[in-house]
């Protein structure tokens, strides 16, 4: 019999549960302190080979199949806004918006710099841009953009000697970002510009990455791409459906915000497949790095109190 595992937002994203998902949480056995934060979650859930994080590389090969034999660097798409105390990094990817005729009316004009610096520069997705670097090509520490949103995008340029050709070419796609004719038809139909780009996810494909689930069900790009990876990846289905195949499952709900969808969706029908001895048990982790196992014969600790949420 299988385990089931939801992969979820970190507990401030989520609502009060109901009383009977908050009984069951206080019912639970509870581990804290694996790790905080996207990437800590989804390193639970797979191990890279040599251990790194090539983000570009993976969504590159889920993106494309073309990876292999280069390195590569992520430069997506994003809308910087400056204020009184710097310029801060408010929208990336898909939250832009952008379509495939975007992309086509934006790249032409970056390819000349990217290209005469040794590096070109396409999109095999309108959100995903990609850098072709050569194997082993040094890179600085750049910041996820997840992790900088809202930030001063100048807290997070490498301020050394390897960063300045980096803020260099970020300073010319800029410009040209700016000047293009294709951001004033998007500014006057209503959306939002892409005026910048983020660097980030730089390196080479993993000689291998493992999974410790069987199937990993997921709608997210980086996750798709660890699960392609690892020979697991499954499309997320609308609600939860108890795994028949023998093997764990793991379920990639990060991106849910609200808690009723969650509860009725696959929160309660999960209990409900563990009542009935469907499943073996149930593990909800958190992106806070807490995860709470609850079994069936957990339903005989009556004595404990009910958890308002998902906090540790």
């Amino acid at each position: 019999m299988a385990r089931a595992i939801l992969l979820l937002p970190a507990a401030r994203r989520l609502g009060a549960p109901s009383a009977a998902v908050a009984t069951a949480l206080g019912r639970a056995d509870v581990a804290a302190g694996l790790g905080e934060g996207r990437r800590a979650q989804l390193r639970r859930s797979f191990r890279l080979l040599p251990d790194h994080w090539p983000v570009a590389a993976l969504t590159r090969q889920l993106d494309a199949g073309d990876a292999a034999g280069a390195a590569w660097l992520r430069a997506d798409p994003c809308r910087i806004q400056a204020d009184i105390n710097g310029a801060r990094l408010l929208d990336h990817g898909d939250t832009l918006g952008l379509d495939a005729e975007d992309a086509a009316q934006l790249l032409p004009a970056l390819r000349t710099v990217f290209g005469d610096a040794g590096m070109p520069i396409d999109a095999p997705t309108p959100t995903r841009w990609y850098l072709r670097l050569a194997p082993s090509t040094p890179l600085p520490a750049f910041t996820e953009p997840d992790d900088a949103l809202g930030d001063d995008v100048f807290e997070h340029l490498d301020p050394g000697g390897q960063g300045r050709r980096w803020r260099s070419l970020l300073t010319e796609a800029q410009v040209i970002l700016h000047n293009h004719p294709w951001n004033a038809r998007r500014i006057a139909a209503g959306k939002r510009p892409v005026n910048s780009l983020w660097f980030w996810g730089g390196g080479e494909l993993p000689d291998q990455v493992r999974s410790p689930h069987a199937r990993v069900c997921t709608g997210d790009g980086l996750a798709a791409a660890l699960a392609a990876a690892a020979g697991v990846g499954a499309p997320l289905p609308a609600r939860f459906d108890a795994a028949a195949d023998g093997g764990d499952v793991a379920y990639d709900l990060t991106a849910l915000r609200d808690m009723r969808t969650l509860e009725r969706d696959w929160l309660e029908p999960a209990l409900d497949a563990l009542g009935a001895g469907r499943i073996a048990s149930l593990v909800l982790d958190t992106a806070d790095g807490t995860a709470f196992t609850l079994a069936r014969g957990h339903r005989w600790r009556i004595w404990r109190r009910r958890r308002a949420g998902f906090h540790a």
